[in-house]
Parts: structure tokens; C-alpha cells; sequence
């Protein structure tokens, strides 16, 4: 077997840089959207111009939320210690089971590494929380299907 803390380093690296470029798309659309408020003049159409502040109004908001997600991410992956191994699942964990391999950290979706695909999930997914407190060997319900816990 490929060595398991290797591939956990790239996996939590991978997390990493999922969320800095989130971040980054983020931070960019806050800044373009407050260069665009800033720069609305009052035109002869003012109905026209309210209608376009609060559209930016409204992206801001919605890139505020996004940015709490993120930071949200961010602390979660603060928590991960990649070095640890555990008999029970626990954020951090690489699980390798008869159906698919997770990484329990944060939800990224699918992380291939070596030619083989690892799906990030949260502890709060619907796999995650299934996961989350399971030891080598137990069965999981999880749709439809028993997912047994290889490694």
C-alpha cells in the first residue's frame, strides 16, 4: 500500500489550496463589486442607477457569506493534524473503503493523487457524518449500500 501519510499530506495540501483560491476569487469580486459602488454616479436615469447599487449591494452580501464559508474551512483545516493515526474516524482521517477512499476535512469534492481519486467530505456531509466515530472493520449504511472500512 502507498504510504498513507504521503498521500494524507497531499490530500490536506490539495484542501489548502482549494480554499486560497476561493479566497482569492472571493476577495476579488468584493474588491471589483466596492471599485464599481464607489464609482456609480448619480445619472439622469436615477431609477436606473439605485436598481445597479443595490444589485451590488446584494453581491456583496452574498461574497461576505461566501468569505465566512472560507474562514470557516480555513479553521477546520487549522484542526487537522496529519501526522495522527486513530483507530476510530476523525477529522483528518484518509478512509479507504470497498467503494470509494475519503478525506474527511473539508468538502472539495474529488482529489486525485497518484492516478487515484479521494473525495474531500466535511464531518458534516451526509458520508461525513456516517464516517465520523467508525473503526476499521465496521459496516456503513450509506446509500443503499454497506461501505465497509478497509484502512
Amino acid at each position: 500500500m502507498k504510504n498513507i501519510q504521503e498521500i494524507k499530506r497531499k490530500l490536506y495540501e490539495a484542501c489548502l489550496l482549494f480554499v486560497d483560491e476561493k479566497y482569492n476569487t472571493v476577495t476579488s469580486i468584493i474588491e471589483s463589486n466596492k471599485k464599481a459602488l464607489f464609482s456609480e454616479t448619480k445619472s439622469s436615469a436615477g431609477d436606473k442607477h439605485e436598481t445597479g447599487r443595490a444589485m451590488l449591494q446584494l453581491e456583496m452580501e452574498k461574497a461576505s457569506q461566501q468569505l465566512a464559508v472560507i474562514f470557516e474551512m480555513k479553521e477546520a483545516l487549522s484542526k487537522i493534524e496529519i501526522q495522527k493515526t486513530s483507530k476510530m474516524i476523525c477529522l483528518g482521517s484518509l478512509i479507504i473503503t470497498n467503494k470509494a477512499s475519503y478525506f474527511l476535512a473539508i468538502s472539495t469534492g474529488k482529489i486525485t493523487i497518484e492516478n487515484t481519486n479521494y473525495y474531500a467530505v466535511s464531518t458534516n456531509s451526509p458520508i461525513g457524518k456516517q464516517l465520523l466515530g467508525k473503526s476499521i472493520g465496521d459496516r456503513i449504511p450509506f446509500n443503499e449500500a454497506e461501505i465497509s472500512a478497509i484502512y
